[in-house]
């Protein structure tokens, strides 16, 4: 029994380390296009130039939004969760930009935790004090928002230009430049 929880421990740690390095490989060979993932088969309310399916929900702190309301507004509008490693790296990343470049662009990050399949109002709480973050930071309760737009696989990020449309999607973390050239080449 010892030495299969052994063996089940290293096939894990062998398994985290090869998705990190397959994740940085990603990420480090982005070439400057957008990235865009879409489904031949998707829903067409999720596709290129659909107008997203509105939704209301609250905040961490208790104020509500609503999507349709950031018409005008570029916005990258992104699915996580605390338990999830590429969520932890985009955090950071996406923060940064919030701060340096939000304002100039237009822009409004929008975090929808997926706390239905989360760890609890502690582990949320705990996840906003450690990464410092100051963009709206909205609660899936039910779940329903997360699977209307399909985050099965998390993060997932929609880009949304000002006119209300969906300009772009991509699965996994993003980095700064992917962000940055996406931003700058919506409308």
């Amino acid at each position: 029994m010892r030495n299969k929880i052994i063996l089940l421990l290293l096939v894990a740690v062998v398994g985290y380390v090869l998705w990190n390095q397959l994740n940085e490989d990603q990420l480090s060979s982005y070439d400057g296009e957008i990235v865009s993932v879409w489904s031949e088969e998707g829903d067409p309310t999720l596709s290129k130039g659909a107008v997203p399916p509105d939704f209301l929900l609250n905040t961490h702190d208790g104020e509500s939004i609503r999507l349709s309301e950031l018409k005008g507004k570029k916005v990258m509008l992104n699915f996580w969760a605390t338990w999830c490693p590429p969520c932890k790296a985009e955090m950071p990343v996406m923060q940064k930009f919030y701060e340096k470049q939000a304002e100039e662009l237009n822009v409004e990050i929008i975090a929808v935790n997926l706390t239905s399949q989360d760890h609890g109002p502690e582990a949320l709480a705990e996840f906003l004090k450690v990464y410092d973050l100051t963009f709206p930071i909205l609660l899936d309760e039910s779940g329903d928002v997360g699977k209307t737009y399909q985050a099965f696989t998390i993060p997932t990020s929609y880009f949304i230009n000002t006119k209300g449309e969906i300009e772009g999607k991509v699965i996994g973390p993003v980095n700064e430049q992917l962000l940055e050239d996406t931003i700058r080449n919506m409308d």
